[in-house]
């Protein structure tokens, strides 16, 4: 590791990757800055396993084409118009050449995944996962002569006038140093696994928030750029949040913590209400509001409830579900009150009405009558064995951060910009989303704003 290099980049995961492989392609020398030790290297990106691209036609491993328009009316609905259309409808334009990009980058894909997921036309999904995306693109930073430093903790960034001049970091080996660039990319991620700025916002309940991705998103290199005059963007109570098994880990559970099996029951809180349309638009455009939804309900938590008819419907998880014979019996296990649970099943069971089943379409499986509806997908629960997940608010990663234009530029407080600072990834997702999810759109958003942060960082540290 030398002390000045062309382009720092800050963070380890997909869209630092893509900064460093895009710089260093584009002539400059490159050094990239991991807080965390190498086998957890990758920060989320080691628990994904898609990625949303807008194509124009089928491919081997795409069943049929995804318009730019139809990708932008997907990112519209879901963050109720909440993006920055200017930066959204670039990403999906820049989304168009990703896919390619990428492959030539050493990253493999494999024909989606089916059930409950119905991406086999709109997401390219990684062969062997995130963690073997991850791999394919550091064989390749390193081939290319890009410097990898792990375990560096990067302690402050000497910014003046919104110029990066240098960065001073500790590492358990080999002590404080201070590297210094002609352009620095941030790319470190959210602030999610920082439980205390985490309950700024959202109070006494974050401490039951379980964290899926990596415990080192602590947010330090965001608010050191928020410090050190970098404009924000983005609602600091938004984030990617879905419903993950209770059971999990506080930390790095990752994707098989996940649960898809919401739209084949329905769901209850702690008193054996159901509180939310389980069946209210297709999985994968709805799996990530149901975080917020269980973090709104008391104590934070809240059970799946199906039976056995649909075991096989969905995608397994880690953690088996808790099963029973009865509804009482059911109940008494995940220490519900029997007569409640009880009470709303048969209210919702009364409820369905008669339709022709089917999850890839939204089809004419409904409930009327009842509070909240479930308005497609809706069958009795009456075949036991009666079983359950339990489920908390899983946070993947958070939305304040960065703002950037359409270089990936970060903009200063006052309105100008960076002379020589950009960001990539999820310090600065915010921009697009500003509320709500769509599968595969954080990786999309990784990868093109890493690609073009690289690729401007390297052009200024040239001029």
């Amino acid at each position: 590791m030398r002390s000045k290099y062309d382009v720092l980049v800050i963070g380890g995961g997909n869209a630092a990757l893509c900064a460093a492989i895009s710089a260093r392609r584009g002539g400059a020398s490159v050094l990239v800055l991991e807080g965390a030790p190498k086998f957890y290297r990758g920060g989320n990106t080691r628990h994904t396993r898609n990625m949303r691209c807008a194509h124009d036609a089928a491919t081997e491993i795409l069943t049929g084409p995804y318009t730019e328009e139809e990708f932008w009316e997907d990112l519209l609905r879901v963050t109720g118009g909440q993006t920055d259309e200017v930066l959204a409808r670039h990403m999906i334009r820049e989304s168009k050449e990703i896919l390619n990009w990428i492959m030539e980058q050493g990253v493999r894909w494999q024909p989606s995944l089916g059930g409950t997921l119905s991406l086999g036309r709109t997401n390219s999904f990684f062969l062997g996962g995130g963690r073997a995306m991850l791999n394919a693109l550091y064989l390749t930073a390193e081939r290319l002569g890009v410097d990898v430093e792990y375990d560096a903790k990067v302690t402050e960034l000497v910014v003046e006038n919104g110029m990066f001049l240098a960065a001073r970091l500790e590492r358990p080996i080999n002590g404080e140093t201070e590297i210094r660039a002609t352009s620095l990319v941030a790319a470190a991620g959210g602030f999610e696994a920082n439980i205390e700025w985490l309950k700024r916002y959202w109070g006494e309940a974050a401490d039951n928030f379980l964290i899926r991705g990596t415990p080192y998103n602590r947010g330090s290199i965001l608010k050191m750029l928020l410090d050190k005059g970098v404009q924000e963007v983005g609602d600091p109570t938004q984030c990617h949040a879905v419903a993950i098994d209770a059971r999990a880990p506080k930390f790095d559970g990752g994707i098989i913590t996940r649960h898809d099996s919401v739209v084949f029951g329905i769901v209850v809180n702690k008193h054996a209400q159901r509180f939310y349309d389980e069946g209210e638009d297709i999985w994968p455009k709805r799996y990530a509001i149901w975080g917020r939804l269980v973090a709104a309900q008391p104590d934070q938590i809240a059970y799946i409830i199906f039976d056995s008819t649909v075991v096989t419907s969905f995608m397994p998880t880690l953690f088996p579900p808790i099963a029973g014979q009865t509804i009482a019996e059911l109940a008494g296990k995940l220490e519900l009150d029997p007569a409640a649970l009880e009470k709303t099943i048969t209210e919702f069971n009364a409820a369905v009405r008669p339709g022709t089943f089917d999850h890839t379409i939204l089809d004419d499986c409904r409930t009327e009558g009842i509070t909240p509806p479930k308005t497609h997908w809706a069958r009795k629960i009456e075949t036991p064995p009666y079983l359950a997940y339990p489920v908390r608010p899983g946070i993947t990663f958070t939305y304040l951060g960065t703002r950037v234009n359409k270089e990936a530029r970060m903009l200063m407080a006052d309105g100008k910009l960076s002379a020589n600072m950009f960001a990539a990834g999820e310090i600065m997702a915010g921009n697009v989303l500003g509320k709500g999810y769509a599968a595969g759109m954080g990786m999309t958003i990784g990868s093109v704003f890493g690609r073009i942060a690289g690729r401007e960082a390297a052009k200024h540290a040239r001029n």
